[in-house]
């Protein structure tokens, strides 16, 4: 069944990855946006769909972002995990401009550093927008596990553009889990600012 089905995708232009990838992903951004525990394992899972997706479609930032992303999310499901048995749980909170300024720092050496490696990689796509898509993803992931609100803003952003990335691509369906992914960071953000009062901070368990 399972071949059958990844024959019919390879058919369509999709993938057995490429799909469960999807599935994953819009289960873990949605738990994410109910500040759920569940959706770092899922993170996990989809990180491994993609770097295979990646992988195959010349996108190597992306590809190493997905390593990032795997690594992270174990790191946020223990973070979390943490604050959640703790007697005051992890809060949403407002990105310090200070730590702001030093993010936008980090992003900026990020990109220049991988768009200048990958760019000499043969068969690389788009290296320098890739590679700054994936600096700014990685400090939005990173604030992500530590409950930042401007994350999502910066989800928004990236998202946006990878649209029309992935249609360039030809990874439709790819495309597709974006446009999802800007819906559901959309909510996010509404959402995270209304717990991020004092009186609706906590973990949710789904």
């Amino acid at each position: 069944m399972l071949d059958s089905l990844c024959r019919w995708l390879s058919l369509h232009g999709s993938s057995c990855a490429e799909a469960f990838g999807f599935i994953t992903g819009v289960a873990n951004v949605w738990l994410v946006t109910r500040q759920s525990l569940w959706s770092w394992p899922l993170g996990v899972l989809n990180a491994l769909f993609y770097m295979v997706v990646f992988a195959r479609t010349g996108l190597y930032s992306d590809t190493g972002l997905q390593v990032v992303y795997f690594v992270l999310s174990l790191y946020g499901w223990w973070h979390w995990t943490r604050g959640a048995q703790a007697s005051t749980p992890l809060p949403v909170t407002r990105t310090p401009s200070r730590l702001a300024a030093m993010l936008g720092g980090l992003v900026i050496v990020t990109w220049v550093t991988l768009a200048l490696i990958t760019s000499r990689i043969p068969g690389a796509a788009l290296p320098w927008l890739d590679s700054l898509l994936v600096a700014i993803s990685l400090v939005a992931q990173w604030m992500m596990t530590r409950k930042l609100l401007e994350n999502w803003l910066l989800w928004i952003a990236v998202d946006v553009v990878y649209i029309g990335l992935f249609i360039n691509r030809d990874l439709p369906l790819t495309a597709v889990l974006y446009a999802v992914f800007l819906g559901l960071a959309m909510l996010g953000y509404v959402q995270w600012r209304r717990s991020s009062q004092p009186s609706q901070t906590g973990v949710v368990h789904a």
